[in-house]
């Protein structure tokens, strides 16, 4: 029977080794990216409802809401204030005149994509103090993920 200090570093983790120390890594660098949003002066809710409506397209105030994970209500005031803010717009669906879509205004649109810049920046930062040889796995285990993702949608 081995032990955990006859355990040889280069060989490859099993998935349950693995797991908790990239559900870790991934924890530290989203609170690492997420000092970042806070210059945008934005609530981390806003910002990911302004998200979906950026990268995602507009939508219903119902489907915004199963998108995030949260209640009609919940969203109705997120989106509310938004709203207030100058940060989205209501149209009415050209499908249905009694719904109405939600969509990002241009200034909605230039918070996100300069936090978004803002995020990459920091990435980037601290990519480039990382070996060539190292960039090269994490490119590749980005590839994994990536697949991964995609396969479980």
């Amino acid at each position: 029977m081995s032990s955990p200090q006859d355990h040889d570093p280069a060989a490859p983790s099993t998935a349950n080794e693995l797991a908790p120390r990239l559900h870790s890594a991934v924890l530290h660098l989203l609170r690492q990216l997420a000092r970042e949003d806070r210059a945008s002066g934005q609530s981390p809710a806003r910002l990911s409802a302004l998200s979906v409506l950026v990268f995602g397209g507009p939508r219903a105030i119902g489907r915004l809401a199963r998108d995030e994970g949260v209640s009609a209500p919940t969203m109705t005031r997120l989106v509310a204030a938004l709203e207030r803010d100058g940060l989205v717009s209501r149209t009415a669906d050209r499908d249905d005149r009694r719904s109405q879509r939600i969509e990002a205004t241009e200034r909605g649109r230039e918070i996100l994509v300069a936090g978004r810049a803002r995020r990459v920046a920091t990435l980037e930062a601290m990519l480039a103090e990382v070996r060539p040889r190292d960039r090269a796995r994490l490119d590749a285990a980005v590839r994994i993920i990536e697949e991964r993702l995609l396969a479980t949608r």
